[in-house]
């Protein structure tokens, strides 16, 4: 037995079989704030063999009161969530195989990150994602956990493709935005229950104890004690254009066209081009010296220009922070980067 994961070979389901299985598998974590960093260390710390991870932002400091693989100097050097992770994973356990992918998640460059996928991890922010992971779930036969938390409270559920309802059939169209963690603030116990929660179902998952994973949709308050379970195995339809008989995958449509899009509360815009961008960050931070005061690092380039902050990603990706308006956000995109 080895001493590293005795205690969790010590645990009957799991035992030696399953730890050597974890050992093989890859999961896929689409996420690495709150939610994906809680997640990431406990299976790295399992064991997992491989693990992917993808994120589209970077820390900043108020990231740090609940996620909890970043420290302050990851917030002031403005590094890549998934960059910092990496860091911090590895230095917990070499043995992993870590593949940190700083890009915005979207229908377009998600599956050719699928190969040999076992398991993927929901640990985003917005429905626009959820509802492509459930597509591209169901496409390549790829069980996913679903997990979300804000304020005190939190939910999960297992989807396993052709087995149970998928996300589509559970919530029928796509939720019209609410309170997130960014409008109603979240407490860390509810980020840490929600992740003990997938983790524990990906654990089941990764040692094919498929009896064990939980058939119900789970929710709680903690601050109001409350705890709350469904089935939702009624829900299954067999005219889900996700999971149905005749399957068109609709959230896995993608227009060849510039896309532009709110970040989840934030007061900032994200313009991502149709196509990458590879930019010299050399000729661009002399570019962007006319306009503000530019930090950068080998990942982003950021600058101050008047009530703004503009970042550039090495993938051409822009964020504009401290407006909501996408046309105003536009306007500074086009007026500094043509």
């Amino acid at each position: 037995m080895s001493e590293r994961y005795s205690r969790q070979q010590l645990f009957t389901p799991i035992g030696e079989n399953g730890q050597e299985l974890i050992r093989k598998k890859h999961v896929l974590i689409v996420g690495a704030g709150a939610l994906g960093s809680a997640s990431a260390e406990a299976l790295v710390r399992a064991g997992i063999g491989k693990l992917t991870l993808i994120d589209r932002d970077y820390v900043e400091m108020s990231n740090l009161q609940r996620q909890q693989l970043y420290t302050e100097e990851d917030a002031f050097e403005k590094l890549p969530k998934v960059i910092a992770a990496k860091g911090r994973l590895q230095k917990i356990n070499s043995d992993v195989i870590i593949n940190s992918l700083v890009m915005d998640a979207c229908a377009d460059n998600m599956e050719v990150h699928l190969k040999d996928t076992d398991v993927m991890i929901d640990a985003t922010d917005n429905f626009d994602i959820r509802f492509i992971i459930n597509d591209l779930s169901q496409k390549y036969d790829i069980p996913w956990v679903y997990g979300s938390c804000v304020g005190s409270f939190g939910m999960c559920c297992t989807i396993l493709p052709s087995k149970t309802p998928c996300l589509n059939c559970i919530l029928k169209s796509l939720p019209v935005p609410g309170v997130t963690c960014d409008t109603a603030g979240v407490i860390s116990p509810a980020v840490q229950l929600v992740a003990a929660y997938q983790v524990a179902e990906v654990l089941k998952l990764l040692v094919e104890d498929y009896s064990a994973v939980n058939p119900k949709f789970l929710t709680f308050d903690l601050w109001n004690n409350q705890h709350y379970s469904f089935k939702v195995t009624k829900l299954k339809s067999d005219d889900c254009p996700s999971c149905g008989t005749n399957r068109t995958y609709p959230y896995l449509a993608f227009e060849n066209q510039t896309k532009t899009s709110t970040l989840c509360g934030r007061n900032t815009v994200q313009i991502r081009p149709s196509t990458t961008k590879n930019y010299d960050f050399n000729e661009l931070e002399i570019q962007l010296k006319q306009h503000g005061k530019v930090q950068r690092n080998p990942y982003l380039i950021s600058c101050q220009i008047e009530d703004y902050r503009f970042v550039v990603f090495q993938d051409g990706r822009v964020f504009v922070h401290e407006t909501n308006d996408i046309q105003e956000a536009k306007k500074l995109y086009y007026r500094l980067l043509g």
